[in-house]
């Protein structure tokens, strides 16, 4: 089921009012609304991938069952590398088999009548990424010590298939969340109130900011060869601003839905495009991913400890893990790569933890300097965002080849020219929301705490008004969702 769509709309107001006023004195009866909402909004889409949330929550409650009584270390180590390598394996299966045959056979073609293995037929399931992750954390901090296991299966179920969050994002912690579905949860005006300005924004988000940028994003992109430099920049431009209203906009919905509903999820962005180096962009871009990858896997490799080559190679893995975690396709490991490019230099020189501020803190507008930092950072990242975006390594490089030819001096010519003009002009006003809101949860916090009634509710009408007369219905899946 998506954000977007009309049987959200009907479905959230459902269990909202089943979830309060009909459960709400019985908190294990509320837990297992939350699995039955979770299992139908997920199930909706496909209903036979449920079973791959249902074997995973049993495994994974079981081995955290069973490492609370094992003592000797030996066999602690087997039941982590089970609840691992079982996760991790479907997830190799259903996402990366068919990557690492084909490219077995274009490397070696004499192999495939060798080994005769054909690529199969699958779907990948929808969030398998996240919630796989979701769950190997607890695995993981239990057998470390850091989390006691839990013996109530509904309020695991209930983590493990958290609707709002379930298919892309947060990856949330158990030590986070887990707690938060033994305590009484109550209905509170603010934090609804709060929770509904948030959804409200990643509302805007995907429909005006992302959804618009698509369409352009996707045309260039599909027909780079028919259009000069000046207009395929444009166009990575835009997919710079689509991705991250379409998946800053999912968090924002998938936080604001969960603070309805009395959960605090961890915040996913913090304005990654204010960010004056790459380190920052990282440390503001998908956090709970990057913090998932920085706490088990990182850090275990050594961290940024050890020797200049412990350090390179540390960078590197985490950097294309990433990319790889994004996608069965060369262009995300390039595209994680580069960015390990870009954030070397800052950790060798012992600058990447130079910018741990907030930007231009307690002043109204940056100084030359940080906006010259956020530039340039903001240009490499719309370069390495190409990869991501393109079909395959060639696809990406005869793009580049596109934007650096003399046209990109020219004027973009395109049709659609004043739709894309008015898009641009949206972009920078949401960008000045966006700067003003930066030391905030999200950008239009500070609009319930600082503004009157009538001047708030006609800035929400507006926002209201922006969505439905200028955003984008088409039938736009976000872009996660293939992750």
């Amino acid at each position: 089921m998506l954000f977007n769509s009309l049987e959200f709309a009907i479905f959230l107001p459902i269990v909202f009012i089943l979830y309060f006023y009909f459960t709400s004195h019985n908190l294990r009866l509320q837990n297992f609304l939350i699995i039955v909402a979770s299992y139908v909004f997920y199930g909706w889409w496909d209903y036979r991938f449920l079973s791959l949330i249902i074997f995973s929550t049993i495994i994974d409650y079981s081995i955290g069952i069973l490492l609370s009584k094992e003592l000797y270390v030996t066999k602690r180590k087997i039941l982590l590398w089970a609840s691992i390598s079982i996760n991790l394996g479907f997830l190799g299966i259903f996402k990366y088999y068919n990557f690492f045959i084909d490219s077995l056979y274009n490397l070696a073609p004499g192999l495939q009548s060798t080994l005769g293995f054909n690529t199969l037929e699958v779907i990948l399931p929808v969030g398998i990424s996240f919630y796989t992750f979701q769950t190997l954390s607890y695995t993981i901090d239990v057998y470390r010590g850091n989390l006691k296991p839990t013996k109530d299966l509904i309020s695991f179920a209930a983590f493990v298939g958290f609707f709002p969050q379930l298919v892309a994002g947060p990856i949330e912690r158990a030590s986070n969340l887990l707690p938060q579905f033994y305590k009484p949860r109550k209905f509170t005006y603010a934090k609804a109130a709060n929770g509904l300005r948030q959804i409200l924004w990643g509302f805007f988000k995907k429909i005006v900011i992302a959804d618009n940028c698509a369409h352009f994003a996707n045309l260039f992109f599909s027909n780079n060869e028919d259009y000069g430099g000046s207009t395929l920049l444009l166009g990575a431009i835009f997919f710079t601003f689509q991705i991250y209203g379409d998946f800053s906009g999912y968090s924002d919905i998938a936080i604001g839905t969960s603070r309805l509903f009395g959960f605090n999820l961890m915040k996913n962005f913090a304005f990654p495009y204010f960010s004056r180096d790459i380190a920052e962009f990282w440390r503001r871009w998908h956090i709970s991913l990057s913090t998932w990858f920085r706490d088990y896997l990182y850090i275990p490799l050594g961290g940024s400890k050890g020797g200049i080559h412990m350090k390179i190679r540390n960078t590197f893995i985490i950097f294309i893990v990433s990319g790889f975690w994004h996608g069965a396709n060369w262009t995300f490991i390039v595209w994680g790569a580069l960015n390990a490019i870009y954030f070397l230099p800052l950790l060798l020189t012992k600058r990447n933890r130079k910018n741990t501020d907030l930007v231009a803190e307690g002043k109204t507008l940056p100084n030359l300097k940080e906006i010259m930092a956020m530039g340039g950072t903001f240009i490499l990242t719309v370069f390495a965002w190409i990869f991501f975006r393109a079909k395959s390594i060639e696809h990406a490089i005869d793009y580049f080849s596109g934007i650096f030819a003399p046209s990109i001096f020219n004027i973009p010519q395109f049709d659609g020219k004043t739709e894309a003009l008015t898009l641009g002009i949206i972009i920078i006003l949401f960008m000045i929301i966006e700067w003003f809101g930066r030391s905030r949860e999200f950008a239009i916090e500070y609009i319930g705490d600082n503004l009157k009634r009538p001047l708030r509710f006609t800035f929400y009408f507006l926002i209201i008004m922006s969505i439905l007369f200028l955003g984008n219905f088409s039938d736009n899946q976000f872009i996660y969702f293939q992750f």
